[in-house]
């Protein structure tokens, strides 16, 4: 009855075949998901006939003779030993080594399976077996997340749950292509992934994390793609665990677990991805114990030792011909039904092919014998299975094996490219699934957010990527009402819920406290909650309907924190789609697309084209520097194409401290003021035309009409060509014979009249500035019309500003663009907000404040301006600088906000004055047009940048898209002696690396 009907199905087939002749080939790469399963008939597949499906590795004549040939030389021992697949550890002692040495020799064992150890173990050791081993050993893994589930030192890529909300399935098969070149590296055949469990129990103990979804159809889309990945790289993939692990609540790892259902289920539902994956052309299938009483009606019999299972349903009906693994036969689901030995007869009566992880081979093979000499096992049954082993030994290249290479063998396994991989996956998998009022991403930052930890995992990385971006506070209080309190001035609440990857199997949820903690939060404040979790850990919140933003990031490794945050604040878009339903309204398939800010996001080098070997060159320029005293400490930064792809901070803030730069200290940016302070409000004001490129001086400040520079343009002024001086030492005036503060104009302690502070304890009149604008009016011109860079210029654009839009240039830059754009590290007189502890002091001074210049301004013009200056008096670090310079590189746009247009970007981007050997823009320097210059010589003519006296540099080319950021205190101790950062080229030396790294145009 069995045959007429498997016969009646392959005829259905044939006539589906015939009717149907789209291609299964022409797929696109974004899944769709049905909203249910069962009421769907169009999702009941029916498999292709054999001769039409996919062969990875299609039989040859030379196979079938090396199989024959090999088969035909074996004792009867030798072909039963062929059957077992015995577990391997690489971090265990010589006994267990001897032990499985022994397998190997005197029982003939067919392959080792590697758990525990480290990778240049286990290769030394497979590589000792297969010498030892007459016919070579099969070598498989339990790889499912890559070789670190098994093995450390290697890679982890994100679980199968995070994978399954990714749409764009080719990032799938990328992830099997990697994991099997890394299995091929180790010497491995069979990969025991992917898993096709589709999740329907939210409670499953065992698979959550390891499946794709609930989803048949997602499932088994990012199954295929993975495999594709996989086995076209020549590594086996096996599909587990059939006939379908997902609708469990308990663990075969401890018990024989109960899939209750009906048999129309199993078969709409839980064979679906096998029907598929065998017309994709999968390799193997592993056999799980299970108790399944519609397939197996004997009670408490595994599925894994069913004849009715393996032989009646997987090879009869499904009609599958490959490879049959047994689940670990040392689980109890299987031990607990039968002793080692008997469960391995068992198994292999049932139809198993390979016995995995067999307790006792010695006895398991006399109970084989004995079940042969007693006719329970035939010849033809032995042989199919020993000859599909050998057949596809030879296919896995066994018939010519070569041992594996230890030379090498950690950085091969740990490629660049992975990282660039993992960072895609997760810019691809992270899902919102509640955008109330659009409230993701965060586009206003001018307010007041926090983050609250819940959950016991790490979460560094998140919170330093949302203060990137922003001031985010973080709160921590274990009573509720202290936390609610310390929040009442905040309007916005992130919450992340941190679980580690590591404990992947145990529940997730959220604990009772921690949901009063989201409750009352979400009560009083806009609540924005990242879950580093499985969704289900979801499930248990109650006021959903009074949380505006939901984001899933599946997992808590340190990329997906860093691109969850870069997500918050809009660098990315959210792509990601629930790969199983939180609640009712929360569904599987769901997720919500948000807006993509133009605003810097960070990545891997590879990612945008750039090398991470060759960036690498950039520490060694940074040590020389350091080295040899051009600077105690510094911060450099690169980003390309909106990417901040190095950011790193090298020494100490001195060079006789042990306080480590970090990349969140301030530097005092010295003229780079100029560009990132003074500048972008001028190009407002033009972009207003309320000046044109020919307004005067004059014209701009009524203080100029009678002098020598009325006549000044507004381009001459800006390009350093208005035969200014370069500057005058305003302070020297004002120092006794002495060289120390004269009274009449300084006092220790600030009073009236003496407000404008200098240093810790020293403060200036208040008129005094009167008295440097008039030195500036009244200065003589220099003789000749040729490129003169004088701090004038921004000193009296300093006066402009103020004059034309009423507020103090420190208001002007904070108001239009520091708040908006997020840089909250940069600030003039950063006393004012933060510790000197995580300030680099410029200088120890001896000739005019008498003290060490720590959060003061090391300019004295701009000391003496109360430490605002046009031309100097800015700290930042190097990510605020960037997101300026990113600013500019996008001309005039970031953060979804244009702050100026385009065509004024391109005024200020202009040399108007090349021909007569000015290399200036408006405000921006330029490359050198011939000599020497301010960069390597080797960036295009259209980039821009700015360099300070404190040894700092900004720099960024829109033919590359690279910004490129470098900060140090080079004066400190003394900035009278030799500019040897200068001197040595290191910040040019140091561009034309970036530069060299490119590796895509």
């Amino acid at each position: 009855m069995k045959r007429l009907l498997f016969r009646i199905g392959l005829f259905t087939a044939l006539l589906f075949l015939v009717t149907n002749c789209a291609s299964t080939k022409n797929k696109t790469t974004n899944v769709v998901f049905p909203k249910t399963d069962l009421d769907l008939e169009e999702e009941v597949y029916i498999p292709h006939l054999k001769s039409d499906r996919k062969n990875f590795f299609p039989e040859t004549s030379a196979e079938t003779r090396w199989v024959d040939s090999l088969y035909n030389k074996m004792t009867f021992n030798e072909k039963v030993g062929q059957l077992f697949m015995v577990a391997a550890y690489s971090n265990k002692d010589t006994i267990h080594t001897r032990a499985i040495e022994k397998l190997v020799c005197d029982y003939n064992i067919g392959g080792l399976i590697f758990f525990q150890g480290g990778p240049m173990r286990q290769a030394r050791l497979t590589n000792n077996y297969q010498a030892l081993s007459k016919v070579p050993l099969f070598i498989g893994i339990d790889a499912e997340w890559g070789l670190n589930m098994r093995i450390d030192s290697t890679f982890r890529y994100p679980f199968n749950m995070t994978l399954g909300a990714i749409k764009d399935i080719k990032l799938v098969e990328k992830v099997g292509t990697s994991m099997a070149k890394e299995s091929k590296r180790m010497g491995v055949h069979f990969n025991f992934a992917p898993v096709l469990d589709i999740n329907t129990n939210p409670k499953n103990p065992i698979i959550g994390y390891r499946s794709f979804g609930e989803n048949k159809v997602s499932v088994t889309e990012h199954a295929i793609a993975l495999m594709n990945g996989a086995q076209g790289q020549g590594i086996f993939s096996t599909g587990k665990h059939f006939p379908g692990h997902g609708d469990t609540a308990t663990d075969s790892h401890s018990t024989l677990p109960l899939v209750n259902v009906s048999l129309e289920h199993i078969k709409k539902i839980e064979l679906y991805p096998y029907k598929r994956m065998f017309d994709e052309g999968l390799v193997s299938v592993m056999v799980a114990h299970l108790n399944v009483p519609s397939l197996e009606p004997r009670e408490g019999y595994p599925t894994s030792v069913s004849y009715n299972v393996v032989t009646n349903l997987l090879k009869s009906e499904l009609g599958f011909d490959g490879l049959i693994f047994t689940d670990a036969l040392n689980m109890k689901g299987a031990s607990n039904f039968r002793a080692p030995g008997d469960i391995d007869l068992e198994a292999f009566m049932a139809g198993n092919d390979i016995l995995l992880f067999a307790e006792n081979v010695p006895l398991a093979i006399e109970k084989i014998c004995v079940a042969y000499q007693d006719g329970l096992i035939s010849d033809a049954r032995l042989a199919e299975s020993v000859k599909k082993i050998l057949r596809y030994k030879f296919k896995a290249g066994l018939n010519n094996y070569k041992p594996t290479e230890v030379i090498n063998l950690y950085n091969d396994l740990n490629p660049k490219s992975n990282e660039t991989l993992q960072y895609e996956l997760y810019e691809n998998a992270i899902t919102v699934v509640k955008n109330d009022g659009n409230i993701l991403p965060i586009k206003n930052l001018n307010q007041k957010i926090a983050y609250v930890k819940l959950g016991d995992d790490s979460n560094s990385s998140f919170v330093t990527t949302l203060k990137k971006y922003t001031d985010v506070t973080e709160v921590s209080e274990t009573n509720i009402d202290s936390l609610l309190a310390k929040l009442t001035d905040y309007e916005t609440v992130i919450i992340g819920y941190h679980k580690s990857d590591k404990s992947w199997w145990k529940s997730p949820e959220l604990t009772v406290p921690e949901l009063q903690v989201i409750d009352s939060i979400a009560s009083k404040k806009k609540v924005i909650i990242d879950c580093f979790a499985k969704p289900y850990s979801l499930s248990r919140i109650l006021n959903f309907n009074e949380i505006p933003g939901v984001i899933v990031s599946y997992q808590n490794g340190n990329i997906a924190q860093e691109v969850s945050a870069e997500l918050i604040f809009g660098a990315i878009d959210a792509k990601g789609l629930l790969p199983v339903s939180i609640n009712s309204s929360l569904k599987a398939g769901d997720g919500i697309t948000t807006q993509k800010l133009n605003r810097l996001g960070f990545a891997t080098p590879e990612s945008v084209g750039m090398s991470s070997e060759k960036l690498k060159q950039i520490d060694s320029y940074a040590q020389k520097a350091i080295d040899g005293k051009m600077a105690p400490g510094m911060q450099i930064l690169v980003a390309r194409k909106g990417k901040v792809i190095y950011q790193k901070s090298f020494g100490n803030q001195t060079y006789d401290s042990d306080v480590k730069v970090k990349n969140s200290d301030l530097y005092d940016v010295a003229s780079l003021t100029k560009m990132v302070a003074t500048l972008p409000n001028v190009m407002q004001v033009y972009d207003h035309n309320k000046v044109t490129l020919e307004t005067t001086l004059g014209e701009m400040l009524p203080l100029f009409k009678v002098s020598n520079k009325q006549k000044i343009t507004f381009k001459e002024l800006l390009s350093h060509y208005g035969r200014m001086q370069a500057w005058i030492p305003f302070y020297k005036a004002t120092l006794d014979s002495a060289k120390m503060p004269m009274k009449k104009y300084y006092r220790k302690m600030y009073s009236e009249g003496f407000t404008k502070r200098v240093s810790d304890s020293l403060y200036l009149r208040d008129d005094y500035q009167d008295t440097i604008m008039k030195r500036i009016i009244d200065s003589p011109l220099i003789d000749k019309k040729e490129y003169r860079y004088s701090d004038f210029t921004f000193i009296i654009l300093k006066q402009y500003l103020e004059k034309v839009m009423g507020r103090h240039l420190d208001e002007l830059v904070t108001n239009n663009f520091y708040k908006i754009l997020g840089m909250n590290n940069t600030l003039y007189n950063p006393l004012k907000k933060f510790d000197k502890s995580v300030i680099a002091p410029t200088e120890i001074d001896t000739y005019f404040r008498h003290d060490t210049i720590q959060g003061y301004v090391h300019d004295m013009e701009a000391a003496m301006e109360d430490g605002i200056g046009g031309h100097a008096g800015i700290f930042s670090n190097a990510m605020d600088i960037a997101k300026m310079m990113q600013l500019y590189l996008q001309k005039g746009s970031y953060g979804g906000q244009q702050y100026f247009s385009e065509s004024t970007f391109n005024d200020f981007n202009t040399c108007w004055f090349c021909t007569e050997g000015n290399r200036r823009g408006l405000g921006f320097d330029k490359p050198q047009i011939s000599g020497g210059g301010p960069t390597c010589g080797c960036v295009s003519m259209t980039s821009f940048g700015h360099t300070g006296f404190t040894g700092t540099m900004a720099w960024a080319d829109p033919e590359t898209e690279i910004v490129y950021v470098f900060l140090s205190n080079r004066t400190y101790p003394d900035s009278n002696l030799p500019n040897k950062l200068s001197k040595e080229n290191i910040r040019e030396d140091i561009q034309k690396v970036i530069q060299e790294a490119i590796i895509e145009k």
